[in-house]
């Protein structure tokens, strides 16, 4: 994160990190969002600015916003960035507990600080809601079908499989990673999971491909979106994920 806290509330802001969209409707500052990407389609009133990859550096100028909160200053260099003028808030977690300090910096850059200490309470309180599971399952999340890639250690996924008891099988700490059918079925997982979205748009079901048909895995479809944004569903998805495992391991109890 990048920022200095002002004693002014900031009440414009251009939202390029889409992943922090849920957080400003979770915060009730929904209204202060007058710039957003392509991709966050819950800011009915608020201009399309392009892509986080390539916003327009016009449209955002035109807006005069006092906040811009970016996923990675890759694109929006500070050469853009001086040309606005506004404060920079980099929100870009790839942990739970990450979500949660970034919760708290928005509360502090818009002003609601007690609503920002009721959320990390109500989050911090479904995480506490896990329950350990007695044999972490190995677990593969598929990015892409075509190339196959896969997601690494260094992705909000990881976090959310671990906090939910699994063990994500990635060989590296990059966010993404090209993999193999070979090194899949060479890491045994327990389950595959594979989503669908834009990167996904229609991926055929991973145990009908040829080349798993020694795959032994339970197949999970999830949602891109979801799973791709570091933000108050990921806590969600923790939970899921957790009953999901344990009903997983109750079933391979041999019956008494």
């Amino acid at each position: 994160m990048l920022f200095a806290a002002t004693a002014q509330a900031h009440e414009r802001v251009v939202l390029l990190a889409p992943a922090a969209g849920d957080l400003f409707q979770r915060l009730g500052q929904a209204h202060k969002v007058v710039g957003v990407t392509r991709s966050n389609e819950d800011f009915p009133h608020a201009l399309k600015v392009g892509s986080h990859i390539k916003p327009n550096l016009e449209l955002v100028r035109s807006l005069n916003p006092d906040l811009i909160v970016l996923g990675s200053e890759r694109f929006f260099s500070s050469e853009m960035q001086s040309l606005v003028g506004a404060k920079i808030l980099i929100y870009n977690p790839v942990t739970l507990d990450g979500v949660l300090s970034g919760v708290t910096e928005l509360g502090q850059a818009l002003e609601c600080q007690p609503r920002a200490a009721r959320l990390v309470a109500e989050l911090s309180a479904l995480r506490a809601q896990l329950r350990p599971v007695p044999r972490a399952p190995g677990v593969i999340f598929e990015v892409t079908e075509m190339p196959l890639t896969i997601a690494g250690r260094g992705n909000i996924v990881a976090d959310i499989i671990k906090a939910a008891g699994g063990e994500l099988l990635a060989p590296s700490s990059r966010k993404l990673i090209k993999f193999s059918p070979e090194a899949v079925l060479m890491n045994r997982p327990d389950l595959y999971l594979y989503q669908v979205g834009p990167m996904n748009r229609s991926p055929s079901k991973p145990l009908s491909r040829p080349h798993y048909a020694r795959l032994k895995a339970k197949e999970v479809v999830v949602d891109q979106l979801a799973f791709s944004r570091a933000n108050g569903h990921s806590f969600d998805l923790a939970l899921e994920l957790n009953r999901l495992f344990l009903d997983e391991e109750s079933s391979l109890k041999p019956n008494l």
